[in-house]
């Protein structure tokens, strides 16, 4: 195997996953530390399992395009070299989309409270917590609009 698709591969890897933000009840951003957030308080009234879809920003395109030139272009030798590192990379730029979807979607979980107000809200958050219908949760509403459901 050639050392540039190894190296690539793992560029490409490090690229798809650290773009992939976390969508957890749990995780907060850097901006959102240290900043006041709204709570308020209210009762669950209906949870339901949702699929969240993956991001579609385009570096996996990109990434899998650069792999999949780089790889074709080990094929052969002159003009059919060129053809393979094209034919590489329109089908690596294919796969690079599709996997960076599958990458960066997620389980999630779409939580209807009802608040003390008497407004009803729902909040689609990362599947890493599980609520029940009549538990009691704040909601946290930051400055930039993100809200979440906390126990």
């Amino acid at each position: 195997m050639n050392t540039r698709w190894i190296i690539s591969f793992f560029v490409v890897t490090s690229l798809l996953t650290g773009c992939a933000s976390s969508k957890s009840g749990e995780v907060y951003s850097r901006d959102q530390a240290r900043q006041a957030q709204t709570v308020q308080l209210g009762t669950v009234e209906f949870v339901k399992e949702v699929q969240v879809e993956g991001s579609r920003s385009g570096v996996g395109a990109a990434a899998g395009g650069i792999i999949g030139g780089v790889a074709g272009s080990t094929i052969g030798g002159g003009k059919g070299s060129t053809l393979a590192a094209l034919g590489g990379a329109i089908g690596g730029a294919v796969i690079g989309n599709v996997a960076e979807e599958k990458i960066t979607d997620f389980d999630g979980l779409e939580i209807t409270v009802k608040l003390d107000s008497g407004n009803v809200l729902a909040v689609v958050q990362k599947n890493d917590v599980l609520f029940a219908v009549g538990e009691r949760v704040r909601v946290l509403t930051g400055r930039d609009g993100v809200t979440r459901i906390e126990k």
